[in-house]
């Protein structure tokens, strides 16, 4: 009887061991089919947008709705990049992005630096006026920003574009400064006293540390620069330095639209962020997690 005992509590003590493990199992899946669900939910405008650069203008506006085309239009692709200088607008835009990108990682992390690590009086509440420009509209600024730069003589060049990077994002400083402050300070102390200097712990000893946050505000910014419309709309007049997000209105004409070709354009114009994220995704999502984690 003893024997029996042993048994059936050894047994009970088993399935209360594995109800908890259940559990934890259909949480698991349940919460995963949502994510997918979710997933599947965001990337049905980018499949919209592939299955309609693949379609004839009759399969675009079939009714009802065709969803995969009789025939696929890759032509489309072929006449879009003929359609308008598409390399040359890549060029630019490329162009753009990555001075854009140089800017910034020379400018905030600095910036934010002498924030994090640097003691000095009125500190905090300098970061409270940085951050209270993030609440600023950009139309507040737009006009006494196009008169600044009339005067001096840069609209319908690159500079209005690419200069404000260099004087530092008040977000990426933002982001920056959450991501230095979890850094201990033993590490800066510890240098201090083998006579390191200040610019020197920041270079060598911050800045690697920090390639993560580095990573995803380079990612961010050259995001941002990519897909930036409104800035090259409204200083660059001369159609040969016009961005590819400016380039890709030429489709759009007065009485018809090349819907076709704009679609195809457009997925072309989505494919390098695409192909950067997957080469940065886990240092960027590493980035995300550990800023602010102090």
């Amino acid at each position: 009887m003893s024997n029996l005992s042993l048994a059936s509590e050894s047994l009970s003590v088993e399935s209360s061991k594995k109800k908890p493990s259940m559990k934890k199992r259909a949480g698991s899946v349940t919460r995963h089919l949502l994510l997918c669900f979710a997933g599947i939910f965001f990337l049905g405008p980018f499949a919209y947008l592939l299955l309609t650069s693949v379609k004839s203008i009759d399969d675009i506006f079939a009714v009802p709705f065709v969803w995969w085309p009789k025939e696929l239009y890759w032509t489309n692709y072929s006449n879009a990049v003929n359609f308008i200088p598409f390399m040359r607008y890549t060029m630019n835009t490329l162009f753009v992005s990555l001075l854009c990108v140089a800017g910034e990682l020379i400018a905030a992390p600095l910036t934010a630096y002498g924030l994090a690590r640097i003691p000095f009086k009125g500190r905090n509440f300098l970061f409270m006026i940085i951050m209270a420009t993030i609440m600023l509209p950009s139309q507040a600024t737009m006009i006494p920003l196009y008169v600044l730069f009339n005067k001096m003589n840069m609209v319908n060049t690159y500079w209005p574009l690419i200069l404000p990077a260099f004087f530092g994002a008040a977000y990426y400083i933002f982001l920056l400064r959450q991501f230095f402050m979890g850094i201990p300070q033993e590490v800066s102390e510890s240098a201090k006293i083998d006579g390191a200097s200040e610019f020197r712990i920041y270079w060598q000893i911050i800045l690697p540390l920090s390639r993560p946050a580095l990573f995803t505000v380079g990612l961010l910014v050259f995001l941002n620069s990519w897909k930036d419309y409104q800035l090259p709309l409204i200083y660059l007049n001369d159609p040969e330095k016009w961005t590819l997000s400016v380039g890709l209105k030429a489709f759009i004409g007065e009485y018809n639209i090349e819907w076709g070709m704009l679609m195809a354009a457009a997925a072309l114009f989505a494919l390098p962020i695409i192909i950067l994220y997957f080469f940065v995704q886990k240092v960027f999502i590493e980035g995300i997690t550990m800023t602010g984690s102090k």
